[in-house]
């Protein structure tokens, strides 16, 4: 749908009601990148787009084009029909698509831009377990394991959790994920930016 409506504007053929479509895309845009906490020279730097560009995108000077939305909704991870307002078809169907990154696979489970965003996460089998390669990164990560053996190295903690362990981390700290047995691995999980976290509670003390 989104293809066809920018296929659309870009032909010159707007009427009214697209118009008004148009005119929200600078809003959205300029909202969905202080949700993110990232600066207009933060986001020239990741989509290859000018600063000046985006800048008159986001205040209606320039009209949006698929060549400017794209890389817009590379960076920010949502589908284009989020970044135009296109209606929603009426299909109760929910359609995932997996996003593959560092030989892992991702499953968005979560649409609103900005806040917590969870994932299905599913780490392939290998013929031996991995070495691990910490990273850093802002945020909070909570982690609920759902098949198979999960290695996790969080600072100078190693540890394996089985089906039916969570754990949440403050993700500044070096932290990786992998396999324990070199088996599949499949997991949920919840990641909020800049100190949003969630907080689970199990077995509150009883009160005397």
């Amino acid at each position: 749908m989104w293809h066809e409506n920018l296929r659309f504007w870009q032909d010159g053929r707007v009427g009214h009601e697209t118009e008004d479509v148009l005119d929200l895309v600078g809003p959205r845009l300029r909202a969905l990148r202080r949700d993110r906490g990232i600066t207009l020279a933060d986001l020239a730097a990741t989509t290859g787009v000018s600063e000046s560009t985006l800048s008159r995108l986001e205040s209606g000077q320039r009209r949006a084009t698929l060549e400017l939305l794209l890389p817009l909704a590379r960076t920010y991870d949502v589908p284009l029909d989020d970044l135009v307002g296109a209606p929603r078809t009426g299909d109760p169907r929910i359609h995932l698509k997996p996003i593959k990154r560092f030989g892992m696979i991702f499953i968005p489970l979560s649409r609103r831009p900005g806040g917590t965003q969870s994932f299905k996460m599913i780490i392939p089998a290998t013929p031996t377990p991995l070495d691990p390669t910490p990273q850093t990164h802002e945020g909070f990560e909570w982690l609920y394991v759902l098949n198979g053996r999960l290695r996790l190295v969080l600072g100078e903690r190693d540890m394996t959790l089985s089906p039916g362990e969570a754990a949440e981390f403050d993700t500044s700290l070096p932290h990786w994920l992998g396999s324990a047995d070199g088996g599949v691995v499949e997991l949920l999980i919840l990641f909020g930016l800049q100190g949003v976290r969630s907080h689970v509670r199990a077995n509150p003390a009883a009160k005397s």
